[in-house]
């Protein structure tokens, strides 16, 4: 799935907005038809607005999106055309929640699209708005017209501010091939998790309303639920000409209900005539537009990923028209949290974002090319996590934490039976006894609890210690529902025998088998272990070793999790992250391959760079010796086949 929308924040902003065509900064971001910060309409400028990109670093304008590895990747465009047909994605350049110059930074998201082959657009005439996704039409490969290619996607929101009262904004761009003839696209968004698959060419994950999730409301037009959201965008010869807003209701609805802080515009669309659910148009209680939008001006600089256009070659530069980017005013539009959900601003109701390109002005026109489904806020949520083994349980004083603390947010921690030391606030807690330790998150001062996670400390077991220093290389793979499992050990002569076990929630194991030693004159071994008993009726299969020495001493090696899903081609995965000294990739390969993984730090340098051969099916890449690094987000970027994974590494030992 490509990764990347999750969120909206609806606040509070009490000034008229109208469309304009002109430049304009909201929330110190440029509205422009540019892509460079401390730029504005495609002039260098002193004020320091924001952008999609940095452009000087000694401006107090920033670039909202990450840039890490952009050097590389244009060298590798100069030699590789079949490199510029891979898809990437890129998240924003700091923690969601950061606040930078007063301004509360929600999260970013920039994606290419696939080019040449690519699966992820519409059959001629087969989809349209109003249909459940799993009625769209997908073929393996077909062109679309020039204006409606999709290259690249952007979107970001932010605060205009950083509290509970302040203005949200949701900034959207999008590249296309050419620009003759006007232009439509949809960016929607969902409230549910939606998934494409493209070797099937099917989406999963839509909402229960006819492929959709519905807005509910009561009686007196108060919001009780929200569903599915929509802006259709017009784009003109020269500028944008209308955005269409539109939540996904039921018939019944949209013509027994007045919603308390919108109108209805009139337009209800759904499947078919007569639809009993479908996308029906809001606008503002009061006067003026919610939205304004731009094009780029000819020769506007294409951002430091430059654009690789629809005959797989890149450029530098944007032609006029070629990249168009809007902003829309969530409050203005009548979606303050306040008023429709009773919150102070802190809700997360969306999930993914989706974008696409429509035949003509229409709403019900054929659908083109798409983009997404895109994640965002895939690691918003606080993970507890512990030093202590899950196994061996606690000696001393041990940290609790948070794995994945948000700058910004507030954690709050307790206990119905342990014991915390000192603080019980802050991203991580010291304790000193078993128990069960809860950690709750509140997004900034004024929300209510956004997230909780809770962790189990378990009492010392005496006969226990860890295999950090006696297995090596625990892993396994999946070939035709399969399961081999593969490890190695330092004191094997120390060893009387393993008990394999496995688990499908991580939790509860059960045994499978038992291998006995193997003496040797060397102090390494190397065992196997065929599983044949899995009925994989499961997405995923955990295993761990337990291992008995001489002294009848028992430990246990790390957890593993093995996919079993047939259709997770060049699929790849990082754990644990954050990593501290050891990390795992896990990639499932559609055939035989080789495989290319290099690491940047923050600043694009080449930290690491490894070429191995995987066979069809899972296989595990165990990365150590991170000792010397300094802690930080590293970025990690895999080259399999055809597909490039690129993902980020949090370092912190």
């Amino acid at each position: 799935m490509k990764k990347i929308f999750y969120i909206l924040f609806l606040l509070l902003n009490s000034r008229v907005y109208c469309q304009i065509t002109t430049p304009i900064i909201e929330a110190n971001f440029g509205l422009d038809g540019d892509l460079q910060s401390n730029f504005f309409n495609n002039v260098s400028t002193n004020i320091g607005g924001d952008d999609w990109f940095n452009y000087d670093a000694s401006v107090p304008g920033v670039g909202v999106i990450d840039t890490t590895g952009a050097a590389s990747i244009l060298a590798r465009y100069v030699i590789d055309p079949a490199f510029r047909q891979l898809p990437f994605g890129r998240s924003m350049n700091v923690s969601p929640g950061t606040v930078i110059n007063n301004k509360l930074m929600i999260d970013a998201v920039f994606y290419r699209d696939y080019h040449g082959s690519d699966s992820t657009m519409y059959a001629s005439g087969a989809s349209k708005n109003g249909m459940s996704p799993a009625d769209w039409s997908c073929p393996v490969a077909q062109s679309v017209p020039d204006k409606n290619e999709i290259l690249d996607v952007m979107a970001h929101m932010r605060r205009d501010g950083k509290t509970g009262n302040d203005s949200l904004w949701l900034f959207g761009g999008v590249s296309i091939e050419k620009t003759t003839g006007d232009r439509y696209f949809d960016f929607e968004l969902y409230q549910t998790n939606m998934s494409y698959n493209k070797s099937t060419q099917k989406f999963s994950n839509y909402g229960p309303d006819a492929g959709h999730t519905s807005w509910k409301f009561s009686a007196a037009g108060a919001i009780l639920q929200v569903g599915d959201l929509i802006f259709s965008a017009n784009y003109g010869s020269s500028t944008l000409s209308s955005i269409e807003a539109r939540i996904w209701v039921s018939r019944t609805t949209w013509t027994s209900i007045a919603p308390a802080t919108f109108n209805w515009s009139g337009s209800f669309d759904g499947a078919a005539s007569g639809s009993a659910y479908g996308y029906a148009g809001i606008v503002p209680k009061s006067a003026g537009t919610f939205y304004t939008g731009l094009e780029s001006a000819d020769n506007s600089w294409a951002g430091p990923f430059s654009l690789v256009r629809g005959d797989n070659s890149f450029v530098t530069n944007y032609t006029a028209g070629q990249f168009m980017e809007f902003v829309v005013n969530f409050t203005k539009l009548g979606l303050e949290p306040k008023t429709l959900l009773s919150t102070v601003g802190c809700t997360t109701p969306f999930k993914s974002l989706f974008v696409k390109s429509r035949a003509s002005t229409s709403f019900t026109a054929q659908l083109k090319d798409f983009v997404g489904p895109l994640d965002l806020f895939y690691d918003f949520r606080a993970r507890a996590t512990s030093d202590v083994s899950p196994i061996c349980g606690i000696l001393g004083p041990t940290s609790v934490k948070v794995s994945n603390p948000i700058p910004g947010s507030i954690y709050s921690w307790s206990t119905p039976n342990g014991h915390i030391v000192g603080s019980t606030t802050g991203d991580s807690i010291l304790v000193d006894s078993a128990g069960t330790y809860i950690v709750k998150q509140v997004f900034t001062v004024g929300c209510t609890v956004f997230a909780s996670d809770t962790i189990t400390v378990p009492p010392f077991n005496i006969s226990c210690r860890t295999l950090e220093t006696s297995i090596r290389d625990f892993n396994g793979t999946v070939l035709n529902k399969k399961i081999q499992l593969n490890w190695s050990v330092m004191n094997n002569n120390d060893i009387n025998y393993f008990e394999i076990e496995s688990s499908a929630d991580a939790v509860h194991f059960s045994t499978l088998g038992k291998i006995n030693s193997e003496l040797s004159d060397l102090p390494t071994a190397s065992y196997e272990y065929n599983d044949q008993s899995q009925l994989i009726k499961s997405n995923a299969i955990y295993y761990r070793l337990k291992m008995v020495n001489v002294a009848n001493k028992i430990s246990y090696s790390s957890v593993i999790r093995l996919s079993t899903e047939n259709n997770m081609a060049n699929e790849v995965k990082f754990f644990p992250n954050p990593v501290r000294d050891h990390m795992q990739i896990s990639i499932y390969a559609a055939a035989d391959e080789n495989l290319q993984l290099t690491i940047y730090d923050a600043a694009g340098r080449l930290m690491r760079t490894k070429k191995v051969s995987v066979p069809k099916g899972n296989s595990i890449l165990n990365i150590s010796d991170f000792q010397s690094w300094p802690d930080g987000v590293y970025s990690v970027k895999v080259i399999s086949g055809d597909a490039l994974f690129v993902n980020k590494m949090v370092l912190k030992k």
